[in-house]
């Protein structure tokens, strides 16, 4: 991970060096920028455990440029986020790609920037080699695969309203959308600017 820019602000005390993401959390601007793995999700659960409890009807703007990443960490903060009273608006703000565009799927307003893109594809094995495999251990990690690819399709077929078969189809490859064909396909609900983006929206989850 890159270094953490600061800001100089003016307070009470004085001039204070403040970290960037310190003042974006303040506006209830949380960003993903990285892969979802474990700690990057307990991070983003953090801020958002923390931004519900400071104020559960203020709007959340969650930004994703993520290549995505573990589908277990990954759904875990999907479920969090659906569950919150905070309404929550997702923003892609490079590629949201894999898991990341599942966690854009979080939000009832998802919105794009101009030359952003969405990345759909099926999960894929993951954990080494299968080389000296049992065919019965084999068959337990196609089990638990084909499980995940019909979470991740029902997600999908239920955030766009499209059809299960039409998701099965689009899934089979990396299939990528851009800002104008994700709204087609129900994956966006609009098409922003970085200064729209971080304004809150009146609504929120309407």
């Amino acid at each position: 991970m890159g270094l953490i820019p600061n800001v100089i602000k003016e307070s009470a005390r004085g001039w204070q060096t403040v970290r960037i993401d310190d003042v974006l959390l303040q506006k209830r601007a949380v960003f993903l920028t990285e892969e979802v793995n474990a700690q990057s999700s307990i991070d983003l659960l953090k801020q958002f455990m923390y931004l519900e409890q400071e104020d559960s009807e203020k709007e959340i703007v969650f930004c994703i440029n993520s290549p995505g990443g573990e589908v277990g960490a990954g759904l875990a903060v999907y479920d969090y986020l659906r569950l919150m009273k905070s309404p929550v608006r997702t923003v892609c703000i490079g590629t949201a790609a894999s898991m990341g565009s599942i966690l854009f799927l979080a939000g009832d307003k998802r919105e794009m920037l101009p030359h952003s893109r969405i990345m759909i594809h099926d999960p894929a094995f993951s954990g080494g080699s299968y080389a000296g495999k049992k065919p019965n251990e084999i068959e337990e990690v196609l089990k638990d695969l084909r499980y995940t690819q019909e979470t991740l399709c029902n997600i999908l077929a239920e955030r766009t309203g499209q059809p299960l078969e039409t998701i099965y189809e689009k899934t089979k490859k990396d299939t990528y959308f851009s800002a104008e064909e994700a709204i087609e396909f129900g994956l966006a609900t609009g098409i922003v600017t970085i200064p729209e983006a971080l304004q809150p929206t009146e609504g929120g989850n309407e």
